[in-house]
């Protein structure tokens, strides 16, 4: 039985959401351009309209009351009155439930049809039109929730950027073939938190996960219509609300998140988050009346300055949040305060970032989103992750975001896939990203930990099918192969897709071996993506965004080579984690250190000849070697422990044919220990010791890792 609310009371302005407090809840919707506000009250079921109470309170353009008996689990939403003139960007319609962009939980499933639209869908100039339908019966909607958790002694295993290896996963995707899970939990909060997950992390190196989006979001209505659904989640439309379709308690998903997260960190792993505050899923002028557009569109959202009916968009996605309007601003930051206070998050990866730092049309890496991050005590501390460009002229600022900003590297990506791939003219390039890409970042006194190096994303081919497709393979997305990017910068080794071709899949499993290791051998963040270390394959689908089934879900039923290729990984990630000549705190100088003859990095050519300045552009030039000096590292650890490290020799060779590498001499009698050999695919410690000047035969297609002791 759902009582009526009969006491009514004015309440606070800057409570916003739907806070309980324990004597009842405070209701705060920011809204400039209304003139009316009413709360509508639901039943249990979410079906049936109880009680709609007028907000008469209005303060500093936030409309507010006090419900003293309201109680959490109470179901809620708005209905917002105001002009609708879409020629002044004004689209309010009363007769549109509307989601509170502030509340904590939501829940139900968008059932689409065209009421949800507060246009008449079909008509001449449509979006000038007005719909009177209700919608509300079709709309999820918000929950009140008791915030109250046992944290205990919980604390952020705050990993330093330098030693950190992040592994990017989808909460479904991840866990819901894993046979060792309970079948309840697969594809949930508390699956991704269970003890095979957990085990798997740990054993394979990772210090951090990145959750592609958790944020509450919907399927879009075309997708639906095909039978798809919006998998990946780029699509929020409550920017504090935990997804409740990867709850297996429903009704209690905002705890069973916290659990998760708390578990991590008992585990010493970090809960990084893939956020999108760029754009909301209410799309262009022609999308659905669900929240921010019926709360008030001119002020959420950037319009065209001289036509207001349409948004503008540099997402890609119809719409973007309007950051310059201080109260947008505010439920930002205080979405991010929330999910860091409240829920113990330790960093986020920002979808589209440039289009955050627009102050006009351009971007302004000093903007005021940056600023305003920076100065907060609490943001200021956590870990800030850029995709740093977005569709809009000018988006592409890899290496301007400022510092204290990590940035997904897209040229690390492309210059690694080429390399490998066999093109020519790349090794200077390749050199400047395997040691961390100072050209980008050293200029502005950031580290080399700033460039989140990554070979694959979710957003593209995975790591095996990188090197089993030339072409995207994307029909089942149902856009006729259109969707997706064509410039892959992948090789199949001779034959499109699988293969039982034992030459071919030898091959393909050694180009893996080699761009896996290169990254972990880089200077700079490794970022992974999940299942990439046990040979997922999309079946050259590089754009699986819809794909909510096996071709997106991590199969962890391993063939003897995925087996290897894991044990292979395990092993990499472990050399990088135990040796700190690999994850660096500065750049490398190429000069002698002091007190030593020796250079913190040398290059040398196959014949053990140190590199010349001309030498780095020959085209024909596919081998290279490079001296990391671990004996002479001017590093200190966080408590100001002098670092070192044992010295290592890294022998490139991306030519098809094998390569006679003279060892360099640069300590007479020095002997070198074979760690790994990609061609061989093994450990290969046993091996005899190289002494310097020595031949090492590096074959076609691989990498071998060196290690003199110290």
């Amino acid at each position: 039985m759902n009582p009526v609310i009969n006491a009514v009371w004015p309440g606070n302005a800057f409570r916003r959401g739907a806070i309980w407090d324990g004597e009842g809840v405070n209701f705060a919707l920011f809204s400039e351009h209304a003139e009316r506000v009413e709360l509508c009250i639901f039943d249990a079921s979410g079906k049936r309209e109880l009680q709609r109470i007028e907000l008469t309170e209005r303060t500093d353009l936030i409309w507010h009351c006090y419900l003293p008996e309201a109680r959490p689990g109470m179901l809620y939403g708005y209905r917002v009155h105001g002009p609708y003139d879409p020629a002044r960007g004004h689209r309010f319609n009363p007769h549109k439930l509307l989601l509170d962009p502030y509340a904590r939980d939501i829940v139900g499933t968008i059932r689409w049809n065209d009421a949800h639209f507060g246009y008449k869908v079909g008509h001449k100039n449509a979006d000038l039109s007005y719909d009177k339908r209700d919608n509300a019966a079709n709309m999820p909607k918000c929950r009140v929730i008791d915030s109250s958790f046992t944290w205990c002694e919980d604390a952020s295993p705050n990993i330093p950027w330098q030693d950190m290896v992040v592994y990017e996963l989808h909460v479904r995707g991840l866990t819901k073939l894993h046979p060792e899970i309970p079948p309840h939990l697969r594809g949930t909060y508390a699956g991704l938190a269970s003890k095979p997950v957990l085990d798997h992390l740990k054993k394979l190196g990772i210090t951090s996960v990145e959750l592609m989006p958790v944020h509450s979001f919907l399927d879009d209505r075309y997708l639906i219509e095909q039978g798809l659904s919006n998998h990946w989640g780029y699509n929020s439309v409550g920017f504090f609300s935990p997804d409740s379709r990867y709850s297996a308690r429903p009704n209690d998903v905002v705890n069973e998140f916290k659990t998760m997260v708390k578990t991590f960190h008992s585990n010493g792993i970090e809960v990084i988050l893939d956020v999108v505050y760029n754009h909301t899923a209410e799309g262009n002028h022609l999308g659905p009346t669900l929240s921010f557009r019926g709360i008030d569109n001119a002020t959420y959202y950037r319009l065209v300055s001289a036509d207001p009916r349409y948004c503008m968009d540099y997402t890609g996605c119809g719409n973007t949040l309007n950051l310059q309007q201080p109260r947008v601003l505010q439920l930002i930051m205080d979405s991010l305060r929330y999910w860091v206070q409240e829920m113990h998050i330790d960093g986020f990866r920002f979808d589209l970032a440039s289009a955050l730092a627009r102050e006009l049309h351009e971007v302004n890496r000093l903007g005021t989103f940056f600023d305003t991050l920076m100065q907060d005590p609490v943001l200021s501390r956590v870990k800030l992750i850029a995709e740093p460009w977005d569709l809009g002229e000018g988006g592409y600022q890899v290496g301007n975001f400022p510092a204290g900003w990590g940035e997904w590297n897209d040229r690390y990506r492309d210059s690694m896939r080429a390399y490998w791939k066999g093109d020519g003219g790349l090794i200077g390039e390749f050199a400047q990203r395997l040691t961390g890409s100072s050209d980008f970042y050293d200029h502005s006194g950031r580290k080399p930990y700033a460039s989140i190096n990554f070979v694959n994303a979710h957003d593209g081919f995975t790591l095996h099918d990188l090197v089993s497709y030339n072409h995207k393979h994307n029909q089942a997305n149902g856009e006729h192969n259109r969707d997706g990017t064509d410039k892959n910068n992948s090789w199949n080794c001779g034959v499109e897709g699988e293969t039982d071709d034992a030459a071919i899949n030898a091959l393909r499993a050694q180009q893996k071996r080699n761009l896996l290791a290169t990254l972990l051998f880089s200077q700079g963040v490794p970022m992974l993506v999940a299942g990439d270390e046990m040979g997922r394959t999309q079946l050259g689908n590089n754009n699986a965004y819809c794909q909510d089934n096996a071709i997106s879900w991590v199969n962890w039923d391993l063939s003897a080579a995925d087996q290897e290729f894991l044990a292979f990984t395990q092993q990499v990630i472990a050399l990088r984690r135990g040796h700190a000549v690999f994850r660096r705190r500065n750049f490398f100088q190429g000069r002698a250190i002091q007190g030593s003859g020796t250079k913190d990095i040398h290059w040398f050519k196959p014949d053990g000849e140190e590199m010349s300045d001309h030498e780095w552009h020959h085209d024909f030039a596919r081998s290279l070697g490079v001296y990391l000096c671990g004996a002479t590292m001017e590093e200190r650890g966080q408590r100001g422990q002098e670092v070192k490290d044992d010295n290592f020799l890294l022998m490139f060779n991306s030519h098809h044919e094998t390569i006679p590498f003279t060892l360099p001499t640069l300590s007479k009698g020095s002997l070198w220990s074979i760690v790994l050999d990609t061609h061989q695919g093994e450990d290969l410690q046993a091996e005899r010791p190289y002494k310097s000047g020595e031949i090492y035969p590096l074959a076609g297609r691989s990498l071998a890792l060196l290690m003199q002791k110290i």
